[in-house]
């Protein structure tokens, strides 16, 4: 099958061995894939991520001397269960995942390990206890971003925020969008948010931001 794979700091497209499932597996065909800001790091800084997860406690599932198939927000279409599955998802069911596998050294995560492939391939093999039925209506495209928007909800769900509480939120990326949607959720105000792009402060805006500042008294990038 193709994927799109890290072949040293470029990216090709290659074929690559077709998608089996192990015990607790489905095998799924990729319908959306978001890039995620990781992704374009990797791309050329994928030694440094290593270094990075390794000292923040990661196990060593990734060897960047290897082919590596990113991908990790994702919407795919059930195809196959693999055995010592429950075959809760009937083939055609469009599902979500959180990206993660387990395998050997224990939970790995998907698009950045050389045993578990992203969903930057045509097909994807995933851990069925892990999966969400995305519902009718909501296109693949959307749903693709379930994980970001996760993130970006954990991160609300864990912060210490009372009635009076006053967020700010610092970068207006994805995953500071997904922040800014969490906060207006919970009813949390006002929101604060800051980035330097107009385009990034017109869309936090647009989400619910209350107030939109350039840098909230920080300098600005010389450029």
């Amino acid at each position: 099958m193709k994927a799109v794979v890290r072949r040293g700091p470029q990216l090709l497209i290659a074929d690559v061995p077709d998608a089996v499932p192990g015990a607790g597996q489905i095998v799924a065909k990729t319908l959306a894939c978001g890039i995620c800001g990781s992704d374009l790091h990797a791309v050329h800084h994928l030694d440094h991520s290593i270094e990075m997860g390794l000292r923040s406690g990661a196990a060593d599932t990734l060897d960047p001397a290897q082919d590596l198939v990113m991908g990790h927000e994702f919407c795919a279409e059930v195809l196959d269960h693999g055995p010592g599955t429950e075959r809760r998802f009937k083939p055609g069911t469009r599902v979500v995942s959180t990206p993660f596998a387990f395998g050997p050294l224990g939970p790995e995560l998907i698009g950045f390990s050389t045993r578990y492939r992203g969903a930057f391939a045509e097909r994807i093999v995933l851990t069925e206890a892990l999966l969400l039925e995305v519902p009718n209506g909501l296109s693949s495209e959307a749903a693709a971003l379930t994980e970001p928007l996760a993130v970006g909800t954990h991160a609300v769900a864990v912060g210490v925020l009372g009635e009076r509480s006053v967020a700010l939120v610092v970068g207006c990326g994805p995953i500071g969008l997904a922040v800014i949607v969490a906060l207006k959720r919970r009813g949390i105000g006002p929101i604060i948010a800051a980035d330097f792009s107009p385009t990034r402060r017109a869309r936090a805006e647009q989400l619910g931001a209350d107030i939109v500042d350039l840098n909230c008294g920080c300098p600005a990038p010389k450029v």
